[in-house]
């Protein structure tokens, strides 16, 4: 991995720190190169250290979660239960877990006594979503990556305009962040599910075309965006997890 930048670290106990020049160097690595092949090299070959998938089980997920079964299926996923979600959604991951095969589900779930403390009412969604999704989702996260070098989200740049100039690898704080499915259409989702036979979340027939919390989650009408039905009514379009892309980021994307 040196040609990518990457500095290697002798002692077990450090984690790998990673900079703007490692997720350049990588996009520029993989520039052209198939999603699947990718995956195999960054997953078979352990080049990014402990890596873990985050993923909301919600429209589309299939389509990631099969690309890393079909490397490892025993790469740690990541889910956060937030006590909020579509009755749907969880059945969905339950399905999804045992189709694919994968045997390393996480769930992660809030801390109760801060539930207690800052969301008695369990409806701070209502008045501060950005407060909710942090002690929901952020904190419960963050707590679970302490060991982990880098994740694999399931963002896509066609999703919004926030997400335009999404690259298939940029830097999240000291942690690599992967996009495999950065540069992937409807069109190349639609055809990745019919070539494998995959389910799609029940929801989606229904209008539901990007699924998180139930109470911040809405039906996308005819010419928006697929996130449009998140935080609809609020000037909000990430949880807090993944941060818009500038158009003028120096970490372009490159395929």
């Amino acid at each position: 991995m040196a040609d990518a930048g990457v500095r290697k670290i002798d002692r077990i106990d450090v984690a790998p720190r990673f900079t703007e020049a490692d997720a350049v160097r990588l996009n520029n690595m993989f520039r052209g190169t198939d999603t699947h092949e990718m995956l195999k090299a960054v997953l078979g070959n352990h080049m990014l250290g402990e890596v873990a998938v985050v993923s909301s089980f919600g429209a589309e997920s299939a389509a990631l979660l099969h690309l890393v079964a079909s490397v490892d299926p025993a790469t740690p996923v990541l889910f956060i239960d937030t006590f909020k979600h579509f009755p749907e959604t969880l059945a969905y991951r339950d399905q999804l877990v045992d189709l694919l095969g994968l045997t390393n589900l996480r769930i992660l779930t809030p801390d109760a006594e801060l539930l207690a403390k800052k969301d008695a009412t369990e409806l701070r969604w209502s008045y501060d979503p950005d407060g909710c999704c942090e002690i929901r989702k952020v904190q419960p996260l963050e707590k679970a990556l302490a060991g982990v070098d880098a994740t694999i989200t399931g963002r896509k740049a066609f999703q919004a305009s926030t997400r335009n100039a999404l690259p298939r690898f940029e830097i999240d704080g000291d942690r690599l962040k992967v996009n495999p499915l950065a540069n992937w259409t409807k069109a190349d989702l639609d055809a990745y599910f019919e070539a494998h036979d995959l389910p799609k979340h029940p929801l989606e027939a229904q209008g539901y075309l990007s699924i998180g919390c139930a109470p911040c989650t809405s039906v996308v009408k005819p010419g928006e965006d697929p996130r449009a039905g998140r935080w609809r009514g609020w000037e909000k379009t990430e949880c807090g997890i993944h941060t818009p892309v500038e158009d003028n980021d120096p970490n372009l994307p490159v395929f």
